[in-house]
């Protein structure tokens, strides 16, 4: 079954030059990590989450260590904090 993590973050301020990064930048790290996708949906004015799926827990589990280096450069780089993040596999699918 599938492998999710989801992170859920918290923003000082929103642009289209953010998004922009966020997709030219960071999508295609994550992808590299063996994510099957990636992602990231607004959830208020200065709050997102970011939410990956990969193909199976083992491919999930083998790309934390570099998933936690991506959300630490992404923290570092842009105006935002990560508030929580959780990972496991689908149970149930529809």
């Amino acid at each position: 079954m599938d492998y999710y993590t989801i992170s859920l973050w918290e923003a000082t301020e929103w642009s289209d030059e953010m998004q922009a990064i966020a997709k030219d930048k960071f999508v295609p790290m994550i992808l590299a990590s063996g994510a099957s996708s990636v992602n990231m949906v607004r959830t208020g004015e200065l709050s997102f989450a970011v939410v990956t799926q990969f193909p199976d827990e083992a491919s999930g589990i083998a790309a934390q260590q570099r998933i936690a280096e991506i959300r630490s450069q992404a923290a570092g780089e842009l105006p935002m904090t990560l508030q929580s993040a959780v990972a496991g596999s689908v149970f149930v699918s529809g």
